[in-house]
Parts: structure tokens; sequence; C-alpha cells
């Protein structure tokens, strides 16, 4: 099983390095050496031969974009196949309970109202209060949707959807009311948080996502055989030695965490954390001993072409990340849906 897992994961990797090689030589720029290996050759010689231009679309453009684009999209496929295990239903995920949408309100109360208490916050603070925010919504949001979803340890799905749809009413219409309260500049950034985009990558903020992600896998991706034991039923994972209350807390934590940072980060992007688990469990069944590990690789993959597609479809404009993936998404959630009609 465990070689089975590292060839799966293996072929994977080889398949992000080559959208990964290509979404880099794909864009409205042309570079001016056709050879991104020369390039890079040139770069690391450091004999002058590269341009201006050419370095900076490199490594200043598309490199921090294609890198947020994998950690993004591996954290909320993670993020989606944790949930989807713990509530042990396929339709739980950061978008369909709400939690996106409360991250992209919290952050759009700091863009619009962040200008009234920035000057009391040393500035380490202000700088990622945006970021803060969309954790705190997110955490708030999980918490909520947990609660309100479980008793005595017991997770009713419809509450639970139910619960996600009155959020994602409710941070739709708080967003709306803040539009009427933006300047120009606030109102183009309440647009980027809900149609999502990469745009805004950088190495500072890859850095902190690579900081969050690392921690948040080291707490998650071995979560697979107790995902797997709480299938079977909380008090029989109980039995099996799977502190099950120990587990859910921390998938409540670092899910919103890792939800929290990508938004703050790129907005809204919607559906991730459903089309990969949704692909890896026709393939592997339900054994999240396979699936987990294997959507940090297979959601990179997933969200580096759609930002390719994004960024070159009505080149050199750019279609915002989170229609595309809503357009992938929709036809998949369905599908789930007609699935549990036929099972009914």
């Amino acid at each position: 099983m465990q070689n089975k897992l590292l060839l799966y994961i293996s072929v994977c990797f080889v398949l992000l390095i080559g959208v990964a090689s290509i979404s880099l030589k794909l864009g409205a720029y042309s570079f001016e050496d056709s050879s991104l290996w020369q390039i890079f050759k040139n770069e690391l010689s450091g004999n002058g031969l590269v341009s201006e231009m050419d370095h900076y679309v490199l490594f200043n453009v598309r490199l921090p974009r294609i890198v947020m684009a994998i950690l993004m999209g591996s954290a909320f496929a993670v993020s989606g196949t944790c949930l989807q295990g713990m509530f042990k239903n396929p339709l739980a995920t950061p978008n369909l309970i709400g939690v996106t949408s409360g991250a992209s309100l919290f952050a759009a109360i700091g863009i619009v109202l962040g200008g009234h208490f920035r000057s009391y916050l040393p500035d380490v603070l202000n700088y990622s209060l945006i970021s803060i925010m969309a954790f705190i919504g997110a955490i708030l949001t999980m918490t909520f949707v947990y609660r309100m979803s479980t008793t005595r340890r017991k997770t009713n799905v419809v509450v639970m959807l139910l619960a996600g749809v009155a959020i994602s009413a409710l941070a739709g219409a708080v967003t709306g009311f803040l539009t009427y309260l933006t300047d120009d500049e606030q109102l183009r950034d309440l647009t980027f948080w809900t149609l999502g985009s990469l745009g805004g990558a950088t190495w500072l903020k890859n850095g902190i996502l690579v900081i969050v992600i690392f921690f948040s896998y080291i707490l998650l991706l071995n979560k697979g055989k107790a995902l797997n034991a709480m299938m079977l039923g909380e008090e029989d994972a109980t039995h099996l030695g799977i502190p099950v209350e120990k587990v859910k807390k921390r998938i409540i934590i670092l899910t919103a965490l890792m939800v929290g940072t990508c938004v703050a980060f790129a907005g809204a992007i919607g559906f991730v954390g459903l089309i990969v688990p949704y692909i890896l469990r026709l393939i592997f069944k339900s054994n999240y001993h396979i699936i987990l590990p294997l959507s940090a690789v297979v959601g990179s993959i997933l969200l580096l072409i759609a930002d390719t597609i994004s960024r070159t479809i009505v080149a050199p404009s750019e279609m915002p990340i989170g229609i595309l993936t809503a357009f992938l998404g929709a036809p998949i959630f369905i599908a789930i849906l007609i699935r549990f009609k036929k099972n009914l």
C-alpha cells in the first residue's frame, strides 16, 4: 500500500512539474530568449545576457504566481478532503459550508472599515490586518457550522448545508452593503475578493503560505487512517483508539487557518475542495490514507491549470479564476447530487 502511494504521488509530481513548465512559457508576454532553460542558465551564471523585462516577468510575475497556485490549490484540496472525511459527506467543502464566504466577509470588513482603527495598531498587524481578519472569519464560520450541525457527536448534514447557505447569504448581503460605503480603491479590492485572482502573488505572500501550509500538513496529512476509522462512526473510531474530538478540533482550526490565509491573499476561489476529493474518490473509493496525501498534489495541478487558462484565454486581459473554478465545480456538484438521489 505504501509503495503504491509513493508511486501515485511521484506520478502526480511529474505531471505537476510538466504543467508548471508549460505555464511558465504561456502568457501575453513572449520571452526574448525562447528557451526558459537558457534564461535560467544565464541568470545563474550572472553573465548579464538576460534582459530586464525577461527577468521581471519570469521571476517577479510568473514564478510567484505559479508557486501561489500550487500552494493554494494544495491547501484548498486538503481542506476539502479533511472536512468531507470529518463530516462523512462529499458536499462538505470550505465553499459550500460557508467558510470561504465568512473569510471573505471579514476580509471585506478589514478593507472598508480598517482605516478607522489602523492608526491604533502596530505596523506588523497593519500589514497583515486583512489576513488576520480573513482567518478570524474562517474560524468563526467553521465553529458556527460545526456547533449548529453537530448534536451528541453526530453531524446533521442538512443542517450543515443550510447553515452554510445562511452564512453565504448573510456574507453576500453585508458585502453588498459595504460596497455602498467604499471609495474607488476599496471597491476594486472588494471586487478582487469576490471574484478571486492570483494576480497579486509575491514571494513574501508565498513565504507566509509555505509556513502556514507546512505547519498544517505536519498535523493533517497523517490523519488518513483516523478519517477512515471515523467513516465507520465516531463511537467505533473511539473504540479503535482514535482521539475523535482531538482530530476534529485539529481539522477545524487548521482548515480555517489555511482557507483564511488563501482567501486573504487571493479572494474567494471555490470548488477546488469539492472537485479534487470527488475525482480521487472515484478512483480510490473512500480510502483517506491514499486520498488525503494525493489531494495535496492533485489540488496543485488543478488550480495551476485553471490559473494558466484564466490568464491566457482572453490575453492580455485576465478572467477571474473564481469564475473558472465555479464553471468546473458546478457540474461536479450536480453529479454528486444525482448520485445521492439514486441512492435514496
